[in-house]
């Protein structure tokens, strides 16, 4: 008979399984490209958005501040970074004054300008208020980037560049996010270090 403990074990090593999985079936070519764009913005003095739902808030935040901070190299200049979920006062007036699906767009509005980047994390790519946010970031001119799972969604065809997880465990879809992040961030320093 198993055990509640064989039972967990035999859950974890599975999940373990299926996340290595999905991560060797990550196009490191579209992330390098990613980074490339983010280089890009950096070096023409551009603004990165990063916006997202739920546990992919909390990834927008966490690459926000990674890109913002975990990036700074003595001497040179800093990534111009912000997360759109981390102003709460706003969110909630957007929220309750129009409507929720508003309120990553109603920020860009007041903010983006051609050739920022802004950034989606989702994992279904259905989100009513990260597609509004990307058209309009379109619209405006802005290169817009996608960390998505599932199938990809409403969003994928709306990016310039996306990373799609193709999974249906939400919990492998953040995982992988929160990797692709922290990845992202410390190539991006790295160049910076190098950086002549």
């Amino acid at each position: 008979m198993e055990t509640g403990c064989d039972s967990l074990k035999s859950f974890a090593l599975d999940y373990i399984k299926d996340l290595k999985h999905r991560l060797s079936t990550l196009d490191i070519e579209c992330v390098d490209r990613i980074i490339d764009i983010l280089w890009e913005a950096y070096l023409n003095n551009k603004q990165i958005f990063v916006m997202g739902n739920g546990g992919s808030a909390s990834t927008a935040s966490h690459f926000a501040c990674d890109l913002s901070k975990g990036t700074i190299v003595d001497g040179k200049k800093r990534l111009r970074v912000l997360s759109l979920n981390d102003n709460m006062a706003l969110i909630t007036a957007l929220s309750n004054d129009l409507n929720y699906d508003a309120v990553f767009k109603e920020q860009l509005i007041n903010l983006v300008n051609p050739k920022d980047v802004v950034i989606a994390i989702t994992a279904s790519g259905n989100s009513p208020n990260i597609l509004k946010a990307v058209e309009y970031a379109r619209q405006k001119g802005a290169l817009t980037i996608g960390f998505i799972g599932f199938d990809g969604g409403k969003l994928k065809p709306m990016l310039d560049e996306y990373i799609v997880v193709s999974s249906r465990n939400y919990g492998h879809i953040e995982d992988i996010h929160l990797i692709l992040e922290h990845m992202i961030s410390q190539c991006l320093k790295q160049r910076l270090i190098s950086e002549n």
